[in-house]
């Protein structure tokens, strides 16, 4: 039996200065006299959420190394990934579609255990306090120990759980298919508030200045109060969306199902602007990543856009051979994602020129999580990969 490698998650992440990672404490928690409870966001050694961080801005605060070599490859016999890892404290955290959930240690690649459920996992794990939260494809919401993977509780919802949950004070949030945002204590799971909404969830809430954002199945953007959990206002969309908001300012950024991405000012509930290319109406699955006054997201149609976020005029895009449904990263002056047909890629930021690929067996629906100097990133096809440098 391998010894356990892992210690506990660090109670409290250290606070950013940039924008994109900036922890915030959460007012009522001050008021009462609370002890504030720091929003796990990126660090250089740590990647707790889908996106990086809250906002969902999906930028890495770890550098990575001019030359990206393959430090290792754990296969799973059978196996499928569709999530994006987590990492902290050197622990990889992966479910895969088969019910089999691992914690992978960095730097060896060696496993440091595992969990078994009936049902497999697609979404990302968050991490918060030495604890591990995921949802499974069969509607149960686990929280398990970061130390040894024993479960502390689940909660059941009514259909499949796709959303990566998100974190606001002492408790923790994600939706469902069963059209429901929930959200729950984070230490024992108890049921705070839940707000329905006419149509499946499928991306993670982000959350700014007291409000969750949802782009729904119903074709709409809910804005949601996040402690009460009532509804604070909607934009209409053109159609469905899994895809996960990223916040920058008073701008959302989200593509849909019908190939439509949008810029939403959420201050004034209004659509700021969009793009839609009309020769090319494919779907957009890809989350954005957001950095300065550039938005950059993948589509179906194989092509990765960079727009301006004031304006949405077009930087440049790059047309490649599988689609991609994998949400970009931004690391420095590099942005790294997956594609169908196999490959890992690093772009230049700036020009879109690619700079690095790696060529695997396997596609990719999961995006990478950078920390601690290596980006690690899951394929359809059972393994998951670690880059960095020798």
């Amino acid at each position: 039996m391998r010894q356990l490698l892992i210690s506990p998650l660090l109670t409290a992440i250290a606070l950013q200065t940039t924008m994109y990672c900036a922890s915030v404490v959460i007012a009522a928690d001050a008021a009462q006299g609370a002890k504030p409870t720091p929003i796990p966001q990126a660090t250089a050694d740590a990647w707790p959420l889908f996106r990086g961080n809250s906002t969902a801005t999906g930028v890495a605060i770890s550098p990575l190394p001019k030359d990206l070599e393959l430090l290792w490859d754990f296969p799973v016999e059978k196996g499928a990934f569709e999530a994006t890892a987590a990492i902290a404290n050197g622990v990889v955290y992966i479910g895969d579609l088969d019910g089999h959930f691992f914690a992978i240690d960095l730097k060896s690649g060696k496993e440091i255990w595992q969990t078994k459920q009936e049902d497999g996992y697609n979404t990302a794990a968050s991490l918060s306090n030495g604890l591990l939260y995921v949802g499974d494809i069969g509607g149960v919401f686990h929280c398990y120990d970061t130390k040894d993977g024993k479960e502390r509780w689940q909660f059941k919802t009514e259909a499949e759980i796709n959303s990566a949950a998100n974190f606001h004070g002492q408790n923790v949030l994600f939706g469902s298919q069963d059209s429901t945002l929930y959200c729950l204590n984070a230490a024992d799971g108890k049921l705070v508030w839940k707000h329905a909404i006419e149509d499946q969830i499928r991306c993670a809430p982000t959350i700014v200045a007291g409000r969750a954002f949802l782009a729904g199945c119903d074709s709409k953007l809910h804005i949601i109060d996040v402690e009460k959990g009532t509804a604070i206002g909607s934009v209409p969309i053109d159609s469905p969306t899994g895809s996960t908001p990223a916040a920058v300012g008073d701008r959302i950024f989200f593509g849909t199902e019908g190939g439509t991405f949008f810029a939403i000012d959420w201050k004034k509930a209004e659509v700021a602007w969009k793009y839609q290319d009309k020769a090319r109406q494919h779907p957009i699955r890809s989350s954005a990543v957001v950095q300065d006054d550039t938005v950059i997201f993948g589509g179906r149609d194989k092509i990765l856009r960079a727009m301006k976020t004031e304006s949405g005029d077009s930087i440049w895009k790059l047309t490649l051979r599988g689609r991609i449904d994998s949400s970009p990263v931004i690391v420095g002056d590099r942005v790294f994602f997956g594609t169908s047909e196999g490959r890992v890629y690093a772009v230049d930021r700036k020009t879109g020129k690619k700079l690095w690929e790696y060529e695997t067996g396997g596609g990719y629906i999961g995006s990478p999580a950078v920390a601690d100097s290596r980006l690690v990133i899951a394929s359809d096809d059972g393994h998951v990969y670690c880059f960095g440098g020798k």
